[in-house]
Parts: structure tokens; sequence; C-alpha cells
């Protein structure tokens, strides 16, 4: 396993606290047996700033993700057809791509990683799925070219492919 690798996957239980390394329900027996096991209402975006007592802002989740293509209308078909990711509508009327709620990693990496591969890359999108062996085989017979995925216990299954202008993009079915 790469540094790169092994330092990110340190860092995901601290981003994500201890109900990224147990499943929800066994998280909440192990906060208090007592109660029941149930899913956690969604929170409002705000903690106690330490300076001051004030509540901080914060940011709700990524709102969309907006890059340079040389061939924006054929990347954007490539997604949709091969992730199954809705472009942005151009009319009125249309709808978004609205993903599942989960965690969402937000790590910056040095300049000089080799974690997405190609140097001249400044990002690599991760994508959560269900079913990482049928999104493989789905891809695979589409002609693209995947990496077998790799397996870390307690966080999940990994794999690699890039789009057709080279991006990055990593896979990952959740523990």
């Amino acid at each position: 396993m790469s540094f790169q690798r092994r330092q990110f996957l340190r860092i995901l239980p601290y981003a994500f606290g201890s109900s990224f390394i147990l499943p929800q329900n066994k998280l909440a027996m192990a906060q208090n047996p007592a109660q029941s096991a149930s899913p956690a209402p969604p929170a409002k975006a705000a903690a106690k700033h330490e300076s001051g007592g004030t509540e901080m802002e914060k940011v709700a989740g990524i709102g969309g993700l907006f890059f340079r293509a040389h061939d924006p209308k054929a990347l954007g078909q490539w997604y949709q057809q091969h992730l199954g990711i809705s472009l942005t509508p151009t009319s009125e009327g249309g709808t978004v791509w609205q993903q599942e709620a989960g965690p969402t990693a937000f790590t910056p990496f040095p300049e000089t990683t080799k974690y997405f591969g190609d140097p001249n890359k400044a990002w690599m999108i991760n994508f959560r799925v269900h079913d990482m062996d049928k999104i493989v085989a789905q891809l695979r017979m589409a002609g693209i070219e995947v990496k077998d995925p790799e397996t870390y216990d307690g966080i999940g299954r990994f794999t690699r492919l890039h789009d057709p202008e080279g991006n990055p993009i990593e896979l990952w079915q959740p523990a």
C-alpha cells in the first residue's frame, strides 16, 4: 500500500468520527446501550466557535463540481452514460443530480503527491458506490479500463479509473 493511501486511510476516522468505523446501529449502541439504534436526524451546520462563544456558520455540503474540459459536452455525456451523473439542466424544469447523503472526504494533498497519478492533474474525485463488483463489470463492458478493487478492513473497497480526458476517478464502496 502506498504511503499516501495509508496516510489517507488513517485520516478518515478522524475526519468522519467513529461512525465511519462502526456501522450506525453499532455506534448508537456503543454510545448509549439503553437507547435503540436509530439514524441521527440531519444536523444543522453550526458549532460553537472557541473565541467569543458565537456560533460559526459552516457549509452544509458540496453544491457542485466545476472543472475545465477540452470537450465539455462529450465529457459530460461520458459521466452521464457511465456513472449515472445527471448534468446541470440548461432549461427550466430540468433536475440536477441528487446524490445520496454520506461521508465526504475533503483532503488537500501536497503538490508533489503521486496519489492522483498524472502530476498535471490537480484534482481527483471519489464517488461512493453500492456494489463495486457490479459497477466495475459495467465499466469494463463499456471498454473502460478499471483497476482491480482493493479492500481495506473497516474502510471499504476502492478502485481507480480515468475519464476520457485523463482525470482520475476513485470509486469507493464503504465498509
